[in-house]
């Protein structure tokens, strides 16, 4: 998906959950005072948090991002993680010895009971399925969650992304779809045969925590992590080329 009228981009790493971060980028976006800059925030659930009856609060996230695309259509965007993956196909994601699946949908359960719960969380699921998992500003630089293994890279096809609706041939292991956000590999040599098929020049990613925030692990890449403190995020501008070293003079944590 390319970004139109746009200028600038805030991107914010991954934010599990973590509500009093979210609230910081919000104001650093400044969306009112800034029609042209886009806020992207990525991987927003299965957090830390949790309801006193059970459940993980993290769906809290995913309701702010809906009252927030409400507000400004245009200029906010919500990238999944593997873990929302994970949560709209059924895999299993365990953290110490805690179904984070299963929590996030107790949480669900919790905050809008039995009645309503239920749709609620299918709703989550049909959201997740439905955004985009990747975006590309108008000079290039690209924000994914992650990026195909070496391995998947020659199998990797930009175009399936773009699917209405996803083949299950692209959710299960070296699909595209799955490649795209279960993947590490930051390898200089694959970030350039990832970005040459996106037809990008940088990439601004998360999946990989920081404890600073942030990480740059080539000359083609920044990755960014909101989910603990000190919480990374980058602001770049869109609207003329940038090199990787202003890219990486870009990042800010808090």
């Amino acid at each position: 998906m390319d970004l139109q009228n746009c200028t600038d981009v805030l991107v914010a790493g991954d934010l599990h959950g973590h509500v009093p971060n979210f609230q910081v980028l919000l104001k650093l976006a400044d969306l009112s005072n800034q029609p042209t800059r886009h806020f992207v925030m990525q991987e927003a659930i299965h957090g830390k948090f949790r309801y006193p009856s059970g459940g993980d609060k993290s769906h809290q996230m995913v309701d702010l991002f809906a009252a927030l695309k409400v507000q400004f259509p245009k200029q906010v965007h919500y990238l999944p993680g593997n873990h929302e993956m994970a949560q709209w196909t059924g895999r299993t994601v365990l953290k110490a010895d805690e179904d984070l699946n299963a929590l996030f949908e107790q949480g669900v359960r919790s905050a809008y009971g039995p009645r309503f719960g239920p749709e609620i969380y299918q709703t989550y699921l049909e959201l997740f399925q439905a955004l985009p998992v990747a975006l590309r500003a108008p000079n290039g630089v690209l924000v994914a969650h992650s990026l195909p293994h070496s391995r998947a890279m020659p199998l990797f096809d930009p175009a399936h992304l773009e699917r209405e609706v996803y083949k299950p041939s692209d959710l299960q292991p070296g699909g595209s779809v799955h490649a795209m956000l279960w993947g590490r590999d930051t390898d200089p040599q694959n970030v350039g045969d990832f970005l040459h098929k996106m037809d990008a020049g940088l990439l601004v990613s998360g999946h990989i925590a920081s404890e600073k925030g942030f990480d740059v692990p080539n000359d083609r890449q920044v990755i960014i992590d909101c989910a603990e403190s000190p919480a990374g995020y980058v602001l770049f501008p869109a609207d003329r080329p940038l090199t990787h070293a202003e890219l990486v003079g870009c990042v800010r944590t808090f």
